[in-house]
């Protein structure tokens, strides 16, 4: 036998993302791909990550987080939503959500288990299923509102299907899914047994008047609902690597024996930060989020309308999707590297976020970034009217 890489490798293939932030930096872009928020971190957030290390918190914490950081969680989520949740058994604080995520599905996906993923999906869920050995099975969402139907999930359940994902607000294409259409999810859920796995990392960047609702709050639904979230967007700390899961003690444990595996803990000290941050900053601050970002919005998808790459214009998260028919190339990889190297402006393949060639026509640009750059973005993007 040979030496040869693993079959897995296969599924850890560099993302369309980080791959434009290379072509970006290579080109001296503007960096408009990757999500990586450039706006300041809360003082308050940062001086409690700084006290703890200056107090010495910086070995292994418990597998699931220190108890100040669950505590927060479980107050905010009670406090915002109205859920209680027991901070001891039923919170597992990971290496942000992605290791959260993972967690989640080590814990409960076997080899060959389907889940239904909803597309323009993000691709870190994707490939991570494919690293658990799970299959996704896409269920595609209609424009200009990306809705679907009830029949739609009916025709992509299987005897196999384990589990539904749902991203809300979504990455990429700023989707808000309303109470009717979790209620569909949900019914769908209860009808054939299966877990609902959400990613809310960008529950509190809301326009137009959305909220956001978790189906975890609907009845019926606590006890096979995954919650995964986590504080990178929130306090604009991508790099600290911190998020969580929140779901039943039945699963838990087991979700936290697969964290303590990969990732032992997320750091001490900078769960420490972003807990203070938690009991710190109010609801005030979570509006300020939607206010400044929803200008951010406005200001990008008036440029994008005015040089004719009409934006799906998104009702939360912070990435817009571009409607590119009119720019040159086959495939939306060909027409970001055109912006790039006509405008000096990175985005992201449509592709990226598309299991078959459903993306060729867009890309997905972020614009969550100062004022002074996005500002230097949209005067570049001119370059394309």
């Amino acid at each position: 036998m040979s030496l040869s890489l693993s079959e897995r490798c296969d599924c850890a293939m560099q993302s369309e993302i980080r791959m434009m932030s290379i072509e970006c930096a290579r080109h001296g872009g503007i960096n408009l791909s990757q999500g990586v928020c450039d706006t300041p971190v809360p003082a308050v957030v940062r001086e409690g990550a700084s006290d703890a290390i200056e107090a010495g918190r910086n070995t292994y914490t418990h597998y699931a987080g220190i108890a100040s950081l669950r505590a927060a969680i479980a107050t905010k989520h009670r406090r915002l939503y109205g859920m209680e949740i027991d901070a001891h058994q039923e919170i597992i604080v990971s290496a942000g959500a992605t290791g959260a995520m993972y967690s989640v599905f080590q814990a409960l996906l076997n080899p060959g288990d389907e889940v239904i993923v909803f597309e323009p999906f993000y691709g870190y869920h994707v490939s991570t299923l494919h690293g658990c050995g799970a299959r996704p099975v896409f269920v595609t969402l209609r424009q200009p509102d990306w809705s679907f139907e009830s029949a739609d999930l009916e025709g992509a359940v299987t005897a196999r299907t384990k589990a539904i994902i749902v991203n809300t607000p979504a990455n990429p294409s700023g989707k808000v899914f309303s109470r009717e259409e979790l209620g569909m999810v949900a019914a769908f859920a209860r009808a054939h047994d299966l877990f609902v796995i959400t990613d809310e990392i960008y529950e509190h960047f809301l326009y137009d008047g959305a909220e956001h609702l978790s189906p975890a709050m609907l009845d019926g639904m606590r006890e096979r609902t995954v919650i995964v979230s986590g504080f990178s967007k929130t306090f604009s700390v991508t790099g600290w690597r911190v998020g969580y899961a929140i779901c039943d003690r039945k699963w838990a444990s087991s979700i936290g024996y697969f964290n303590d595996l990969f990732y032992v803990c997320a750091p001490a000290p900078l769960q420490a930060g972003v807990a203070r941050g938690l009991k710190d900053l109010g609801e005030s601050y979570y509006r300020g989020l939607s206010e400044e970002y929803g200008a951010k919005r406005d200001r990008f998808c008036e440029v994008l309308d005015e040089i004719g790459l009409k934006p799906s214009v998104p009702r939360g998260a912070y990435y817009v999707l571009a409607d590119t028919s009119r720019l040159p190339g086959k495939t939306s990889r060909e027409k970001a590297m055109h912006i790039l190297l006509t405008a000096g402006v990175a985005s992201v393949p449509g592709g990226a976020f598309y299991h078959d060639r459903g993306g060729d026509n867009f890309v997905r640009f972020c614009f969550a970034k100062e004022d002074a750059v996005l500002n230097e973005a949209c005067r570049r993007l001119g370059k394309l009217a």
